[in-house]
C-alpha cells in the first residue's frame, strides 16, 4: 500500500523512533532536502547517460551519479537514526573524482554564470540543492537533534564541489566558453 493515513495529521516517524514528529521539524526538513537532491540527481543521471557523458578517464558519469545517490540514502538513514554512516573512503572517492575533473579543465579563477549545456545547468541546479541539503543537515546537527558523523558532513561539502566540477566539465567537453560575472 502506498499510503498509510498515519501522516494525515502532519506527523511522521523516523527509523527506530516510536514517537511521531512534525513534518515541519528540523529533522523532517533535513530528510526532505536529502530526498530532493537525490531525486534531482536522477535527472542528471538520465541526461548523462543519454549524452554518453564521460569522466576524463572515460568512466561513465551516470554510474558515478548513481553511486552518489546510493550514498545519499546512507546519509538519510543516518539522519533517521540508523547506526550506518558515510565512511572516510567515500569522501576520498569524491575528492578523487573532483581532482580528476579539475586536472582536465583550464584553471578556474572565478565564478561562472550558469548555462551552456543543458546538463551543465542541471548539475548547477543540483549543486545548489545539495548546498541547501547540507545546510539543513548541519542545522539538525547543531541543534543536537541527531548525531551526524564528520565524514557525512565532509561528504556533503564535497558533493557540491563534485557537482560544480561536473557542470564545468560538461561545458568544457561541449567546447562552450563559460562567462564570468562582470559585477557591473
Amino acid at each position: 500500500m502506498l499510503y498509510t493515513r498515519k501522516g494525515d495529521n502532519g506527523t511522521t516517524k523516523t527509523f527506530g523512533c516510536d514517537q511521531r514528529i512534525s513534518k515541519s521539524s528540523l529533522i523532517a526538513e533535513a530528510l526532505g532536502s536529502m530526498d530532493e537532491i537525490n531525486s534531482f540527481l536522477g535527472i542528471c543521471k538520465v541526461k548523462s547517460k543519454d549524452e554518453k557523458f564521460l569522466m576524463p578517464d572515460g568512466k561513465e558519469i551516470d554510474i558515478i551519479v548513481h553511486e552518489v545517490q546510493k550514498n545519499l540514502f546512507i546519509i538519510q538513514a543516518e539522519l533517521a537514526g540508523s547506526k550506518i554512516s558515510i565512511t572516510e573512503e567515500k569522501v576520498k572517492e569524491v575528492e578523487f573524482l573532483v581532482d580528476s575533473i579539475e586536472k582536465g579543465l583550464p584553471p578556474i579563477k572565478s565564478f561562472f554564470i550558469s548555462g551552456g549545456t543543458e546538463l551543465a545547468s542541471l548539475f548547477d541546479i543540483a549543486r545548489t540543492i545539495a548546498r541547501r541539503a547540507e545546510r539543513r543537515v548541519i542545522g539538525v546537527s547543531e541543534e543536537s537533534k541527531v548525531v551526524v558523523g564528520d565524514f557525512t558532513k565532509a561528504y556533503l561539502n564535497r558533493l557540491s564541489s563534485l557537482l560544480y566540477a561536473l557542470a564545468r566539465w560538461s561545458n568544457f567537453e561541449a567546447k562552450i566558453d563559460e562567462e564570468s560575472p562582470d559585477y557591473k
